[in-house]
């Protein structure tokens, strides 16, 4: 069987960067995109200097602060970041069209098929990460294997700016010594889990039957059971379906007035909608999601049985979701909607019967 030659680019810090690059007063400083210290934001990413006070992503942006208070925070420019992707995005596909996307700063990329650098995977890898710095004067760390998994890994092996390889020959043995917590697909919740049956590196988790497995891990026993051989047979995929369209917004204070809600939620349906009318798309089923000043969250779903295709049907249900929470006697912190089910609408036109008479 031949093996596949699987890259991951993992762009450094990519907000972050993208704000150093064009802000020469930000470099060599701890720098935080996202919300404001004094507000109930949260740190959506961080420059490394900022790192090494502990702060991260999804952290509470006054917690970052407290940590670092001369850290500089400035807020997200997502066109900024939306257009170095952009560029980055060309530079995979000049040199193979299997590019899988996982968000703004991240992809696979199959090159098992690329006559470039004779063939070589970490030739490749070295030459894309050369061609995205010469293009965006951003780094990027590669990660270069024989499948998903351990390419994943690898990007992340030798941060920032690194390249490392995991040789098909190497894959068993490599997991074998790899930390459950290390392991992509495996979260806190699980590691918890595992860590509680003694499972706390590959070596363990390869002793487990897929049986065994099973019994505690349902359905994602068998993905276990694979990498923990090195195995992932999972395909470089270069166009993924988008399954949902959402809106949500966190107030800068606790509401606990109906007819605010209601007003919020009309204005982020109505920008779910444009984004539905723009992919020509429709949906069935809406959701509207509630977190609680408590941290509590909760949705409420309803499927209306007619497609819904433009925001005067949203407009209709959103508010009896809405009452079908504690929003209005529970103050409320996140407020959010969205829509699933989706369908291309060309697709779901139907010919009507004309009634002539």
């Amino acid at each position: 069987m031949v093996k596949r030659k699987i890259i991951h680019i993992d762009m450094d810090a990519f907000f972050a960067s993208v704000e150093q690059r064009d802000h020469p007063q930000y470099q060599g400083k701890p720098l935080i995109v996202g919300g404001r210290p004094d507000s109930r934001g949260v740190v959506a990413a961080c420059s490394y200097e900022a790192r090494t006070f502990g702060i991260h992503s999804a952290m509470p942006s006054s917690q970052a602060y407290r940590l670092c208070r001369h850290a500089i925070f400035v807020k997200p420019r997502f066109d900024a970041y939306v257009e170095a992707s952009n560029l980055i995005r060309e530079v995979f596909l000049s040199y193979t069209p299997y590019v899988e996307p996982l968000s703004l700063d991240e992809a696979y990329l199959d090159v098992s098929t690329c006559t470039q650098c004779q063939g070589s995977a970490t030739l490749i890898a070295q030459e894309i990460k050369q061609t995205i710095f010469e293009t965006t004067r951003l780094t990027a760390s590669a990660g270069v294997s024989y499948n998903k998994f351990l390419a994943k890994i690898a990007s992340d092996m030798d941060k920032p700016n690194g390249l490392f390889v995991i040789k098909p020959h190497e894959g068993p043995e490599f997991v074998l010594k790899l930390p459950i917590r290390k392991f992509h697909g495996i979260g806190s919740a699980t590691e918890k889990k595992m860590n509680a049956l003694g499972i706390y590196t590959g070596q363990d988790l390869r002793k487990w039957p897929l049986d065994d497995l099973q019994k505690h891990f349902g359905k994602s026993a068998h993905y276990f059971f694979q990498i923990a051989q090195g195995i992932d047979d999972r395909a470089v995929i270069n166009h993924r379906e988008r399954k949902s369209i959402g809106a949500e917004t966190t107030f800068s204070h606790d509401i606990d007035n109906l007819d605010e809600l209601v007003q919020q939620l009309q204005r982020l349906g109505k920008e779910v909608a444009q984004t539905l009318q723009k992919r020509f798309l429709t949906a069935q089923t809406m959701t509207v999601k509630v977190k609680y000043a408590n941290f509590e969250q909760i949705t409420r779903s309803y499927s209306p049985g007619s497609l819904i295709e433009n925001n005067r049907d949203l407009q209709k249900w959103l508010p009896h979701l809405l009452q079908k929470t504690e929003a209005g006697t529970r103050p409320v912190r996140l407020l959010g909607v969205s829509i699933s089910g989706l369908e291309s609408a060309r697709e779901t036109r139907r010919p009507q019967q004309l009634n002539l008479f």
